[in-house]
């Protein structure tokens, strides 16, 4: 089979349509090409009490706007698949469910690219990858070196605590998976040990509100670009540490240790039965702290700045309060002795476009591009981490970018 069309997108999650939305309200043709079911990301590779971390107010897909009776909740994961599907049902978007793309190309004549899939090739002028921003969960060398009678996975492939072996579990990660996984792992009775980072962590509420409304709305830190960032790394920080199980409540290193969860410093290498630990310990608990005082404080101002009458609150942030807990210190832990069956690997992710064989992928495996459009005519990214602004790959955010990537197509005519 082989199939010619204006434009392919590839990748049937939020981003690929959006994209889609606003192709099909210009009467362009094209086709969403998704690996699996309409969110397949969402179904497979989220834990099962997953929820966003967003309020339900947010979820702002183009034309779509969240209109249920709980907009101060927070959608939980079967939930957000049932709203792209409903998406796709009320928009008639052309979704092609179950087609794998394995290669992407420039055609061998004229312009253009070719998308070869397990079922055949399709010649596009234009291609949009909305493949999302994370596919590779990152996993160290050094886990090869680990006893195989401990049982590894990474965060995406974490369902419940049920599902993982008996015993003790070292989650190594404290940005938002780790964190959240932990804290489930801990509720449901099992020991837990927890590798920590210099991930910060924000208040569920603040002054009254939700943070992220204060974010949506007054401090304009959701309207942030990229290049406004104090370096180009920020873009790839961690995302704070932040729940919406349950309703949503406070999660930090803090209240962990307190729940009985055991604190390590970062993981730095490992072999058999013992693992290596950084003595950093004391230095991620006061940094993590530290952004959420640099949040609260930004918030802060900008109620002052616009002079909204707000709740006043105060939130603790003692420099003290890490060496307070009286966290234990490690050097190295043997994970037979401890009774540790279990590692979750909850660090991060990497991109993977190996199979994009154009040249607008740089050293690190990133497309090289400017607010989605590369320098290859017809070629864009959408639903990229910061792609844009803070809030670009979020249901809140993604219909701007994917406005202006359909605008970049248009204007090519």
């Amino acid at each position: 089979m082989r199939e010619s069309l204006d434009t392919v997108v590839i990748g049937g999650g939020h981003a690929g349509l959006s994209i889609s939305y606003f192709l099909t309200d210009r009467d362009r043709e094209h086709i969403v090409l998704e690996r699996g079911r309409v969110g397949e990301t969402w179904r497979s590779r989220r834990w099962d009490s997953f929820t966003l971390v967003t309020p339900n107010w947010m979820n702002q897909l183009p034309g779509f706007q969240y209109d249920g009776p709980d907009p101060e909740g927070y959608l939980p994961r079967d939930d957000i698949s049932g709203y792209m599907e409903d998406y796709v049902r009320t928009f008639s978007l052309p979704v092609r469910p179950g087609v794998a793309v394995t290669a992407l190309k420039g055609r061998s004549q004229g312009d253009g690219y070719t998308v070869q899939t397990g079922d055949g090739s399709f010649d596009a002028r234009n291609v949009v990858v909305a493949t999302g921003a994370f596919q590779l969960p990152k996993i160290p060398g050094f886990s090869a070196e680990i006893t195989q009678d401990v049982h590894q996975i990474a965060s995406n492939d974490y369902r419940n605590p049920d599902t993982l072996p008996d015993g003790k579990v070292l989650v190594v990660g404290s940005g938002q998976s780790g964190c959240q996984i932990a804290e489930e792992l801990s509720d449901s009775g099992r020991d837990v040990f927890l590798c920590t980072s210099g991930c910060g962590w924000i208040p569920r509420r603040y002054r009254g509100q939700d943070t992220t409304w204060w974010w949506a709305k007054h401090t304009g830190r959701f309207e942030m670009t990229v290049d406004q960032l104090e370096s180009p790394a920020m873009q790839f920080a961690c995302n704070p540490q932040a729940t919406g199980k349950n309703g949503g409540h406070d999660i930090n290193l803090r209240l962990l240790a307190r729940s009985g969860v055991i604190l390590l410093g970062r993981l730095a290498g490992a072999r058999g039965t013992v693992i290596e630990l950084g003595s950093d310990l004391q230095e991620n608990v006061r940094k993590s702290d530290e952004f959420a005082a640099k949040i609260t404080k930004n918030i802060d101002e900008a109620i002052s700045k616009a002079g909204i009458d707000a709740p006043k609150e105060e939130i603790s942030y003692d420099s003290d309060q890490a060496s307070k807990l009286g966290l234990p210190s490690y050097d190295t832990l043997d994970l037979k002795w401890e009774g540790i069956n279990t590692i979750i690997w909850a660090i991060g992710f990497d991109l993977d476009h190996s199979w994009v064989d154009l040249p607008v992928i740089d050293d690190q495996g990133r497309a090289v591009h400017k607010r989605g459009v590369t320098e290859q005519p017809g070629l864009y990214f959408l639903g990229l981490h910061f792609q844009h602004t803070a809030k670009s790959d979020l249901f809140f955010g993604i219909g701007e970018d994917a406005e202006y990537i359909a605008d970049s197509i248009e204007t090519r005519y």
